[in-house]
């Protein structure tokens, strides 16, 4: 039986993974389905009593069977790279046909996802990430969604200091000038600087919490891993992603009860894996403001070889 690995060819965590898989003595194969259909043919067949899709994924060096796939990793898959040749209709046509084929006869496999693509869109958006958590008992900050700018302004105006954290919801950044994506940090709003270009779209602001520091937590088969960050300058006091240079972190414990919230979230979205920021005051309470269902640990050194054993532990069965 082979674990499957969804990932591009330039994956450094799923390096990790696979090494430890491959020590294992366990079998792997690491697939990008953006190879299909240049490099990379399926064949496949249900009915005739066949319960389930069986047939053969093909790649240029190996392939496998549907049915001896064991558990698929899904980390960063690259879109579909399609025959250059095809016009721009012909090739919304094929992507959309390779997303339906090939991406859903994967997605039909019947075994152990971490985490099934599915699932990561579900617990990837931000509103229903915030309210599944709250429901589910951790404390999140005060938030905004809107549209109005008045409604924005008075929202900040009655937050303490009259400060709001301002973050994009999505995942897809502006572009600048040139047409190149931007960055979208977070950033310190105030209600004077809000105009009425809030109206183009949804924006989302959330009460400024005075963090003493924050937490990336990371949840793998139900085991809870946690490293304080703290900040080193001006920047990563605000948004942490915006200077990894200037970050020391420590290993720490989660509060029993948001451990416990945080189960509760990851069995409420049908989540094996997740990556969760947390913000901790200087009176010690927790403020969950983003849930990464495949979101990124191998930047914290100490966690490391922890978590890359978990997720092996778990595509392997050990923790079923």
């Amino acid at each position: 039986m082979t674990v499957l690995v969804l990932t591009r060819s330039e994956d450094a965590t799923a390096d990790l993974v696979i090494a430890e898989l491959n020590d294992r003595d366990v079998p792997v194969w690491r697939l990008d389905p953006g190879d299909f259909p240049e490099s990379l043919s399926v064949s496949a067949r249900i009915g005739a009593g066949l319960p389930n899709w069986c047939g053969l994924v093909q790649g240029q060096h190996r392939g496998t069977s549907l049915d001896r796939v064991r558990s698929v990793y899904h980390r960063r898959p690259s879109p579909f790279r399609l025959n250059p040749a095809l016009s721009d209709g012909d090739a919304r046509w094929a992507q959309s046909e390779a997303r339906a084929g090939f991406g859903g006869l994967l997605t039909a496999l019947e075994c152990l996802w971490v985490n099934h693509p599915h699932r990561n869109a579900a617990a990837g958006v931000g509103p229903a990430a915030l309210a599944t958590a709250s429901r589910c008992g951790l404390t999140v900050p005060e938030t905004l969604i809107t549209n109005n700018a008045n409604e924005a302004r008075t929202f900040i105006k009655g937050l303490p200091g009259g400060v709001a954290a301002y973050k994009a919801i999505g995942d897809n950044a502006p572009s600048d000038v040139d047409g190149w994506p931007q960055a979208l940090w977070t950033t310190k709003v105030r209600a004077a600087e809000i105009t009425d270009s809030v109206t183009l779209t949804a924006h989302q602001f959330q009460e400024w919490v005075p963090k003493a520091y924050e937490v990336r937590v990371t949840v793998v088969a139900g085991k809870v891993f946690a490293a304080e960050i703290h900040a080193g300058s001006p920047a990563s006091r605000i948004d942490f992603r915006r200077d990894y240079d200037s970050l020391t972190y420590k290993l720490c414990d989660v509060p029993v009860d948001t451990a416990a919230g945080l189960r509760r979230l990851l069995h409420s979205f049908g989540l094996h894996y997740a990556a969760l920021d947390f913000l901790v005051d200087h009176e010690g309470d927790w403020y969950l403001i983003d849930v990464n269902p495949n979101g990124q640990w191998a930047f914290v050194p100490e966690l490391r070889t922890p978590i890359t054993r978990a997720l092996a532990d778990l595509l392997e069965g050990r923790t079923l």
